[in-house]
């Protein structure tokens, strides 16, 4: 992005993207509702959009031609599919997000032009752009950058494309001091031709597709600063990224906005520091300090998890932390991850703190000769992983760098594999129930670029999956590219109760890796095969969950969950005796039970618990202590009278029954 001048020509030479470069043809467009509109001569998708009605052509973003994504004033020659895309489609608003990056990097420029400009993604809900400016940003420079760029907006700016050679590129942005984006482009290979972006009197580099103008650019809010070295590489300059925010109508930012003051009173960070649950120091970033209370319920999560193992015929197992790099080779992870790998050294031999467990696993199905009588084996393991995560990415417990998955994996053969999917989605789906998630998105995600494994393989793969879901009666969104380098895999997503997507589980097909490592097992006819492995997880991680379940329930658990489920109140020293009987009897029966003898007022005892969310309070006060009976009041504040020792155990039995079914 940078103010046009200098030895480069003034006004570039604009090349509108062909979609087919044949321009002898008259094309046919089919529409998305089935219709087609024949044209003599090539057109623009603009002029499509105009013929249908003036109104589309007013709020025509972009157009989709076939799986492409061009511009308004891109030409089409030939017969093909067309869609118009406004602000109602989701590539609309990417779209609206992507063009507002640059609109935030040309009101930078403006506002400090000795700024260096470097990438504006689009991210999830809005964008970033990462600067190296002189100027400090502080809360006051985005109220300016932001106000500077409702001006720039309101000029109706037309936003065109432009084709340059690599080498004119480079030229260009080193004249302008533009290093960074320079050496972007410089990365790129020398046959390359580029496409950049002009608004006004400003160029950015980028693969586009772009808003028609800046009046399209009216719903926006600058969010927050933070620090980011370029490239990822700490070794490099920390540069300034400011977030953004962007939409198609105010009353959907307003709707964000919301959403995100809601999220920020159930951060997981806090509440943790609030009920004494876990923290994070410098000294292991990305590693995790469980307190007591916080163990309770990590521990309330194995303990679960084990006897969902149990019901569904899963062996429990435990492999190494550390192997060799030999494997890690033999796997495919060595190549694909061992930037992200903890690495050591012993005895000039290099080892791997393992980032996943399932190279182990095959290590247990290859200890000795197994027969196809044993499939499906179905293996799983709190497996106990590390990854270097960059620190920028780090959060809380939803990013770490040390974490425990709740790993599987099924060892089968070919013509388990639907049966065996399917097995898998209805127990991830009970679990999720259990835990009070209903809203569940499935995606089956495809073959990405780098990937290992036949082309007849990936497809053999992806056909199973598909037909499992189908099998299941799911409704299903497929997520192209998006499958792991070795396989094709069902995700689940789950909504929150303040509308937010967390993926969690997931059960990923693999014919590779088995294959890599040796797998094999004694089929009926005695030859040897190699078995099919599925990769399984339910939780995800647990610290990951555990972040989950605390911002769900905004640190409101669940009884069966809570690290304290009932507190014992006193009011005057003289029913100490009693509260110690209650205690000891609730803690028979197994109800975690926290007791306050202090002497403070009751109304500061029924605070201060209330406050740490314990689901339920026992007052004792003369009457209770005489009757032998107990006040129970809950969490809500809700009064639920006096009663005997018997009927508040029948109670908390029913309320931790319930699990996550409130």
């Amino acid at each position: 992005m940078v103010v046009v001048g200098g030895s480069i020509p003034l006004v570039p030479t604009i090349f509108f993207w062909i979609y087919v470069l044949d321009v002898t043809t008259m094309p046919i467009i089919t529409l998305a509702d089935g219709s087609q509109r024949p044209y003599a001569q090539p057109v623009s998708v603009y002029q499509v959009a105009q013929d249908i009605s003036p109104g589309l052509a007013k709020n025509a973003l972009a157009g989709k031609v076939g799986d492409h994504l061009v511009d308004t004033h891109s030409l089409i020659t030939q017969d093909c599919p067309l869609k118009i895309i406004t602000d109602r489609d989701p590539e609309g608003i990417d779209i609206i997000r992507h063009s507002t990056a640059h609109l935030l990097a040309h009101a930078v420029k403006e506002l400090y032009p000795d700024t260096q400009v470097t990438i504006g993604p689009v991210i999830e809900d809005g964008f970033y752009y990462d600067f190296s400016c002189p100027v400090t940003f502080t809360p006051d420079t985005l109220t300016a950058i932001e106000t500077r760029m409702k001006e720039i907006a309101k000029r109706n700016i037309p936003i065109q494309r432009l084709e340059w050679p690599r080498d004119q590129a480079i030229a260009f942005f080193k004249n302008k001091g533009e290093h960074y984006k320079a050496e972007i482009i410089s990365s790129i290979p020398a046959n390359e031709t580029l496409s950049l972006y002009q608004q006004g009197d400003f160029i950015d580099l980028c693969r586009g597709p772009h808003v028609p103008n800046t009046q399209h650019l009216k719903v926006f809010k600058l969010m927050k600063i933070a620090g980011a070295y370029w490239r990822g590489d700490a070794r490099n300059e920390m540069l300034q990224r400011v977030y953004g925010t962007a939409w198609a109508k105010k009353e959907e930012l307003q709707a964000h906005l919301t959403q995100l003051e809601e999220a920020e009173k159930r951060d997981h960070r806090k509440i943790g520091k609030a009920l004494d649950l876990f923290h994070i120091q410098e000294e292991g970033p990305g590693m995790v300090f469980w307190h007591p209370n916080g163990w309770v319920i990590y521990r309330i999560l194995e303990d679960y998890m084990r006897e969902k193992y149990v019901a569904h015929g899963y062996q429990e197992i435990r492999t190494p932390q550390v192997l060799s790099r030999t494997l890690w080779e033999k796997s495919g992870h060595w190549e694909k991850f061992h930037e992200d790998m903890f690495i050591t050294e012993s005895e000039k031999h290099d080892y791997a703190i393992k980032p996943m467990s399932c190279p182990g696993h095959v290590q247990v199905f290859n200890h000795g000769l197994r027969s196809y009588r044993e499939l499906p084996l179905r293996l799983a393991e709190f497996g106990n992983c590390h990854r270097n995560e960059a620190s920028g990415a780090l959060h809380g417990l939803i990013r770490v760098r040390a974490f425990v998955q709740d790993d599987g994996h099924i060892f089968c053969t070919e013509d388990q594999i639907q049966e065996e999917a399917a097995r898998f989605i209805d127990m991830a789906q009970g679990i999720y129930e259990d835990f009070g998630f209903t809203d569940i998105t499935v995606k089956l995600a495809t073959r990405p670029d780098k990937r290992v494994g036949a082309e007849t393989t990936w497809d053999k793969a992806e056909k199973a999956l598909e037909a499992t879901l189908q099998q299941k009666k799911l409704l299903w969104q497929l997520a192209p590219g998006e499958g792991a380098f070795y396989g094709p895999k069902i995700e689940f997503s789950m909504k929150d109760c303040i509308g937010r997507q967390f993926t969690c589980g997931s059960v990923q097909l693999d014919f590779s890796m088995p294959e890599r490592l040796g797998a094999s097992y004694v089929a009926e006819d005695n030859t040897r095969q190699t078995p099919v492995m599925l990769h399984r997880a339910i939780f995800g991680t647990l610290e990951r969950f555990i972040g989950l379940l605390l911002e769900h329930y905004a640190g409101i658990l669940p009884v069966w969950l809570a690290p304290h489920q009932v507190s014992i109140l006193t009011i005057t020293e003289k029913q100490d005796t009693f509260a110690a009987e209650i205690a000891q009897k609730l803690q028979e029966q197994g109800f975690r039970t926290k007791i306050d003898l202090r002497n403070e007022k009751i109304g500061f005892k029924i605070r201060e618990h209330t406050l740490n969310r314990v689901p339920f309070q026992v007052v004792l006060g003369e009457r209770e202590a005489s009757t032998r009976t107990v006040a129970v009041r809950t969490l809500r504040g809700h009064d639920l009278g006096s009663m005997s020792i018997e009927a508040l155990c029948q109670l908390l039995a029913q309320e931790v029954a319930k699990r996550g079914r409130i």
